[in-house]
């Protein structure tokens, strides 16, 4: 990657783990992302390689087999996966909010049942259910219930969740309800008993929707999945009754730095593209990169992919010290993602009329980096929490 060395400093351990993932995804990911894009179809013989490089265990902690990755080389591998392809970035991302969450909420027996083999072969590969149709943005909202059967000493979970990545190619899913203890499903305190579960594919009741038809990571399969008397055992619970809506906030906040290194990714990408196009396109006798307009063009868009990954950097640093980073991270995953819209917009235009057809890759990188600005919280999401950070609230 062109520009991947501009940011703070990396130890040497975070930067040979990116030079081995930038080769990865140069040699395995990036050749095959615009077959993958046009099929519609997941790699997965990239996810064995993923498994094979040890990053489908990036967050399980050491002593299941993990990576134990800290929030830099979390954010790098995000980086340059998402160089190569986004979709592939952000299958894994999601497959590490789940084993994420069994890491740092599950039992010592739910960890040791699940991590060490998605750590060491990326299957089962985990899902992530929290947004609901009419509950995406206000996840307080959801409908989803978990009615406690104390006879069988199991829950019972009804509801719909939508945008699941992951959905058909997953094993486990990490799945957010509001519990009715003692089968109390009509409680008026079912608002404040939202309950992360552990839920795996097969468990009847256990419904796979159709796969969304996306204007973007088209290889990333997205689908929603339905609960209908799905039966959960309570030691599958993952968090107390009421502490599900929190985990779910910690679990998303790790997560938008992962968001925004991957569109940082992006831009970087469509940056690329752009500046060898220009250095190879002839124009007027002379390649385009001579022309002013265009070289004003590449300066711009090299300033904002340097600025969105200091901003990563410093919601790494922040969340590494154990300071208080939620606003930074909104604020790198907010910039970062306008970086994304930007460059890729920039890069299509310079590529003129070929950068509008799916022979160059910029018409892919210009379409997956919408995305960025709405999963794992929308722009105006980011610009809440980052205006409540300017208020002190």
């Amino acid at each position: 990657m062109t520009g991947a060395r501009v940011g703070s400093a990396l130890t040497d351990e975070q930067a040979a783990v990116r030079d081995l993932v930038e080769e990865f995804a140069a040699e395995e990911v990036r050749p095959n992302a615009a077959e993958a894009d046009e099929t519609e179809t997941f790699p997965e013989d990239v996810w064995d390689g993923l498994a094979e490089l040890g990053l489908t265990g990036l967050t399980v902690p050491e002593e299941y087999g993990g990576f134990g990755a800290d929030k830099t080389t979390y954010a790098v591998v995000n980086e340059a996966l998402a160089h190569g392809s986004l979709a592939v970035a952000t299958a894994l991302s999601v497959h590490c909010l789940a084993t994420s969450c069994i890491a740092e909420f599950g039992t010592e027996a739910q960890r040791e049942a699940w991590l060490p083999e998605m750590a060491e072969t990326g299957r089962p590969v985990g899902m992530f259910c929290l947004s609901e149709p009419q509950a995406g943005s206000n996840p307080a909202q959801m409908a989803t219930t978990a009615t406690y059967d104390p006879e069988a000493d199991e829950y019972v979970l009804n509801g719909e969740k939508q945008w699941i990545t992951n959905g058909r190619r997953g094993g486990v899913a990490i799945v957010f309800a509001k519990a009715a203890g003692e089968g109390d499903a009509d409680s008026d305190e079912l608002d404040d008993a939202i309950t992360q579960f552990l839920v795996p594919a097969d468990t009847d009741g256990f419904e796979v929707g159709k796969k969304e038809e996306k204007l973007g990571l088209r290889a990333s399969d997205t689908t929603g999945i339905t609960f209908d008397d799905c039966r959960v055992p309570a030691e599958n619970r993952l968090t107390e009754e009421g502490k599900g809506l929190s985990a779910a906030f910690r679990t998303l906040t790790e997560g938008r730095i992962g968001i925004a290194a991957q569109a940082v990714g992006v831009a970087q990408a469509a940056l690329d593209e752009a500046t060898s196009y220009a250095e190879e396109r002839e124009q007027f006798d002379r390649p385009i990169g001579d022309i002013q307009t265009i070289r004003h063009k590449l300066a711009e868009m090299s300033t904002d992919v340097s600025a969105a990954r200091l901003l990563v950097r410093e919601a790494c640093r922040q969340a590494e010290a154990g300071e208080d980073y939620r606003v930074a991270a909104s604020k790198a995953k907010y910039r970062a993602s306008e970086a994304a819209m930007s460059v890729t917009n920039e890069a299509v235009q310079i590529h003129g009329g070929y950068g509008y057809t799916t022979e160059f890759d910029v018409e892919r990188l210009y379409r997956d980096a919408k995305i960025t600005e709405i999963y794992e919280g929308t722009t105006e999401i980011q610009k809440t929490i980052i205006a409540r950070g300017v208020f002190g609230e």
